[in-house]
Parts: C-alpha cells; structure tokens; sequence
C-alpha cells in the first residue's frame, strides 16, 4: 500500500527493518533461560567427574576386606574350577567370576584390575543419568543428575567395590535409556532386542535386578503408552525374564548363603523413607515438555520400585540389603537433577546472568558437605576387615615349623588372596582345599582330627576377627579349636589391624 504526503503526492512504505536477535536470555514470550551446555559436555561431564571419584584413593591404603577377597580368590582359579565351585555356592555371582578371571588372567591380580570395572561401569551409570536428564528436562537437570550421582554416598561406597553392584547399576542405566528412546518413537527393532539384552545381562550379574521392569512398566503406564508399544515391551520382558530364570531358580538352592542377613525391622526403613521423599520433592519439581513421558514418569518408579520390591521379598525372607537395589539411586540422581534445572531455571528468571553458577555452587556446598563420608568411604577403617593386614601379621609372626588356623573357617580367606605370606605354614584343619572341594574356603577335617593335629603342634597362628566384630564359636569345629587353644596353649603374641587378629600360641610346658 502507499499513502498520500501532505502535499498530495504517493509516498513509499517506510523500508523494512532489518531483523535482529533477541537477546540470549529473552523470548517472545517472555521466558528467560540460561545459556545451556551442549549435549556432549552434559554426557561427558558427569563420566569424567564419576571417573575421578573412583580413581581418587583406589587402593584404599592397600586393603581388602572379606567380599572383595571372595572376587579375588575365585577370579584367580581356571574356568573350570570357577565352574564347579558355582555348582555349590555363589552361583548368583558367576558370570562376574567369570569376567573378573579374564581381567586378572590380562593384568594380573591388584586392588586396580579388581576395583577399576566398579569405577568404569559407574562413570557410564552417571553418563546415562545425565543423558535422560537432558532428554526429559533439560540440560542443566541432566548436568546435575549425572554429577549428583558420584556424590551419593552409597554410590560412593560401592563406585571402589570389587562386587558386581556397580556394573548392575550400568545395565539398569542403558536399560533405562534405551526405552526412553522407544517411547519417544526414535527406536527401532533392534533398540527393544538391545533394551531386553541388557536387562538379562543385568539379571545374570544379580537376578535381583530384574526389579528394574516392573520400574519400567510403571513408566510405561504413567506416560501412557500405546498398546503395540506394551505389546513390544512385553515381549521384551518376557524374553529377559526367561533368560535369567534359570539362575533364579538354581540360586534358591544356595539360599544358606544369605541366612546371615537380619530380619526386616523398622529402622531398615529409614533411609529407604529418606530417599523416597527427596525423590518425591524432586518429582513435584518436573516439569513435562508438552508431552505425557517426563523425568518424574522414568525417575521415581526406578527409584520407588525396586526399594518397595525388595522391603515386600524381604518380609519373605531376609535380603534387605542396600546394595541389592544400588541401580535404584540412579532413579534418585536424576530427580536431584530436576531440582537443580528448575533452580536454574527460578534464578534465570530473576537474574539472568547469575543462573549459569547455580549448579557450580550447588556442586561446591555439596562437596562440602559429603567430603567426611567421601574420605570414610575411601578408608580400610570403612570395611569390616581387611584381608592383606592379616596376612602382613602372618608374615612378620610365623617361624619355621609353626601350623595355622582359622576361627571362623571363611578367615582362610587370607591365606587365599595371599598365599606367599602363608609360605611354610601347615594349614592343619584343613582336609581339602577350596579348589578341590568347590567351596570358597574348603572344607575342614572332624573335630576329633583337627583336635589330635593340633595337640601334635608347638605353635599354632591363629587367624580370627578382632573383638569388635568377632562372633562366639558358632560350629563343633570352632569350638574343638577354641577348647583346645585354651586349655593346652597360651598366647605369647598378638597383633590386630582392620578387623583381622593373629594370635601366637605356643605349647604350655608339661602339657601332653
């Protein structure tokens, strides 16, 4: 169109502007968001952060308590040893025996080659939090699940295990991505037989993880999923399910080996009620993307179901064990995340410049805060025992012709992952070793034959639990032992260090 001047003549249109950029933190429609990182840094970020915190005290002041000492003497025996003893006991840990036996067979046996796959498989457990962060929420509550993870202290207990749980959480991580990946429509036939190879293979390494898909069935159902999607998923489940099932089924055969665990009472709940109500705070948090799937649909179940699961298993038989459900906490993670985002996201609104520092601060006040449990955590002081202190005792007490026993038999444990400190020493209860017998600490000879080899001894070693945390003689065979030491021997030293006692006894004079 044109318009008449004043002196009647046609006058142009004024000339168009030419367009210009709104400022970064503002919109048309008035929303104020931060810069945001870029999806690579959000993925890599928390790995490398994760990465440090497990390389950070590794070795523990060189010690192993009695768990890791399981993984350390069965990774160390041939396949088919290894094989036979899962005929008899730990058949629930077999395929990481199995892993554990190749990494040792290529690097050797050391606290690293032990601990360093717990520290690899949580560093991509924190990848994935993220990467369902910056999916679900965005990338700021990615950056911040992701980094929340290596913090927690529970993460940070088992980040330096040598035990399958923090493997199980990197399955349970993956397991979780790749279905969101298929229910935002992104996946295809070979993302369901991935997302159902992974949780069998998380199965394989503790079938309790198989808590994960009623976790994900419970996503499926918030965020409404289409019916050829629970078709698919179903079949997915089914097909895991059944691949574990064997091992679920075999295990029950060994149950004794958890009989040790305590009821269920009250004040196991407590953390469990701890973690869920920060789950639910950092749920009421979410806010949904115009789209029914959201960080509280994937983020809560994974952390509410498995703990309720395993607290309703456990009123059947006791199991409550924290690190049974560790992947859970990925669930937890990723709900902190959502509370860090939305934090960036009030400070935008408000001081567009300061939301870039939100989360570095967050990180600071909470690394702060965890260093004490952080630097406890990396301490043999945060273990029941340990293994090599022991067998450092035995190598500065032992002489020539002295015998050894072990009060109760599961402290053999030392000599297993130690066996040069033991070099010279008559193990004289023992009548046949672990490998031979397929069993983790062998198996003992009667009471009557331990008694007569003992009496034949002018100095025994005796390896045991330090006060704190010795039990009173719970077998025929502890108790022939302990009878005999007292009434025949006396102890002429005795050193204690992390859990373990050595004690020297020698012959009284004039005792036949």
């Amino acid at each position: 169109m044109v318009g008449a001047g004043a002196s009647g003549s046609l006058s142009p249109c004024p000339a168009p502007q030419p367009f210009r950029k709104a400022p970064f933190f503002v919109s048309t429609v008035h929303t104020v968001r931060p810069s945001s990182p870029s999806p690579l840094l959000v993925r890599s970020i928390p790995a490398l952060w994760t990465l440090a915190l497990g390389l950070w005290g590794l070795s523990r002041q060189d010690s192993v308590w009695r768990d890791e000492a399981a993984t350390w003497q069965v990774a160390r025996r041939s396949t088919a040893e290894t094989v036979h003893m899962l005929g008899n006991v730990d058949v629930v840990h077999g395929l990481y025996y199995l892993l554990m036996h190749g990494l040792f067979d290529l690097f050797g046996p050391g606290t690293a080659v032990l601990r360093l796959p717990s520290v690899v498989a949580m560093a991509v457990a924190a990848s994935c939090v993220a990467a369902l962060g910056h999916r679900l929420a965005g990338p700021w509550a990615g950056l911040g699940g992701g980094l929340a993870l290596g913090l927690l202290p529970a993460v940070q207990f088992y980040l330096q295990e040598g035990r399958p749980y923090a493997l199980v959480a990197a399955g349970a991580g993956i397991s979780t991505l790749l279905l969101v990946t298929l229910l935002e429509g992104r996946g295809r036939a070979v993302h369901w037989v991935a997302y159902g190879s992974t949780v069998a293979l998380g199965g394989l390494l503790n079938w309790l993880s198989l808590m994960i898909l009623p976790a994900h069935l419970a996503t499926l159902l918030w965020s409404r999923a289409d019916r050829a999607t629970g078709r698919r998923w179903t079949a997915a489940a089914v097909a895991a399910a059944t691949c574990v099932l064997p091992l679920v089924l075999f295990s029950r055969s060994q149950s004794a080996q958890v009989s040790w665990i305590p009821p269920l009472t009250w004040h196991m709940l407590i953390g469990p009620t701890i973690l869920l109500a920060i789950g639910c705070a950092g749920a009421l948090l979410d806010r949904p993307r115009a789209r029914r799937l959201s960080a509280a649909a994937v983020g809560l179940p994974l952390l509410a179901v498995p703990q309720i699961g395993l607290v309703g298993l456990s009123l059947i038989q006791p199991l409550f064990l924290d690190r049974y459900v560790l992947f859970s906490l990925l669930g937890l993670a990723l709900l902190i995340g959502v509370a860090i985002g939305a934090a960036v996201e009030a400070v935008a609104r408000r001081r567009p410049r300061a939301a870039p520092w939100v989360l570095p601060v967050v990180m600071a006040v909470a690394v702060a805060a965890l260093l004490p449990q952080a630097l406890a955590k990396r301490s043999p002081a945060s273990r029941v025992d340990d293994v090599l202190a022991a067998a450092g005792d035995i190598r500065r007490m032992k002489k020539p012709g002295d015998a050894v026993l072990f009060i109760p038999a599961a402290r053999r444990d030392t000599r297993l992952v130690s066996p040069d400190a033991f070099a010279g020493l008559q193990d004289i209860a023992l009548a046949r070793g672990p490998e031979e017998s397929g069993t983790l600490k062998g198996t003992e000879a009667r009471p009557d034959r331990i008694r007569a080899a003992m009496l034949a001894q002018r100095r025994i070693l005796l390896v045991t639990d330090a006060p704190g945390v010795a039990r009173p003689p719970a077998t025929e065979r502890e108790r022939a032992k302990t009878s005999v030491l007292r009434t025949h021997f006396r102890p002429v030293a005795d050193e204690q260090a992390r859990g373990r006692r050595v004690t020297v006894y020698e012959r009284r004079t004039g005792a036949r």
